[in-house]
């Protein structure tokens, strides 16, 4: 049997018996009609279920914060010769292994989640009593997630002190400029889970995730999920920060900008692009 499909301006003929392997990377319209089916799968899913999967993805994410601190964060001679490689080592080990993990495991994150569950939303595919129970759980289970690796680690003798003066720094940082870097972060975060799952295989997904998490890395943007690692991490190590101090001064602004991004840079974006009638 032979069948005829369009791929972009292109008229191709194939053979249906062949079982040829789908295409490397699916068109745009492709991957939001994917992201759209995605959403409703993850705002169907029990709460126990999403919390499980996402302590898996916050301790995922904690595992790359805490590469991303022990080599891009231990190399002072190379800060202060060349800060812009620093940025560039800081960026590539670490947080782009921590969101391929989670990809390839089928793990929740929040803040993936504020654009995939947005957009089934937007789009009549889910309800927003799953939005908000995807994302409590999600958030809760990251937290738990994080904080779990951030006190192994803490009692491992292996991270250095430079996260100390990571977390100092992120808490003193003022509320707008963390909640407009939670934005941008989450916005090339929210880009590489999007292009990650428009490809067929896992090479496909690995370049899709590590340049977008690289560059967020290196341009000192914020990311809750790991900031709940990397801030209580230095507070165990004795970075002189209270809870309230890191709530109120870093995880609160960032995760509100996180969530804005996930949800107008992408989630209302897309559907304005490629919904209903486009």
């Amino acid at each position: 049997e032979i069948g005829v499909r369009l791929v972009g301006s292109e008229m191709c003929i194939r053979d249906r018996a062949s079982d040829a392997p789908p295409p490397a990377l699916k068109p745009p319209a492709a991957i939001f009609d994917g992201a759209i089916a995605a959403g409703a799968a993850k705002a169907s899913m029990p709460a126990s279920k999403i919390f499980v999967l996402a302590v898996i993805s916050g301790c995922h994410i904690a595992f790359g914060s805490c590469l991303s601190m022990m080599v891009g964060g231990a190399v002072p001679g190379i800060k202060e010769a060349n800060p812009g490689l620093q940025r560039i080592i800081l960026g590539a080990f670490g947080l782009p292994f921590g969101l391929l993990m989670t990809l390839i495991s089928g793990a929740e994150l929040f803040t993936g989640n504020t654009a995939l569950v947005t957009t089934s939303v937007l789009n009549g595919k889910a309800s927003v009593r799953g939005l908000a129970k995807s994302w409590f759980y999600s958030y809760a289970g990251n937290l738990v997630g994080s904080l779990l690796i951030a006190s192994l680690f803490a009692a491992s003798g292996v991270m250095h002190t430079g996260v100390v003066a990571v977390a100092t720094a992120k808490v003193a940082m003022p509320w707008a400029q963390a909640f407009v870097r939670g934005v941008l972060a989450n916005w090339l975060v929210c880009m590489a889970v999007w292009m990650a799952s428009g490809c067929s295989d896992l090479a496909g997904k690995a370049v899709a995730v590590w340049f977008p998490i690289s560059a967020f890395v290196a341009m000192g943007l914020e990311h809750s999920v790991a900031n709940m690692a990397i801030v209580p991490l230095g507070m165990m190590l004795g970075a002189p920060v209270t809870v309230r101090e890191f709530v109120l001064a870093n995880l609160l602004p960032v995760t509100l900008g996180n969530a804005f991004a996930g949800v107008v840079a992408i989630a209302v974006a897309f559907t304005l692009a490629y919904g209903k009638g486009k």
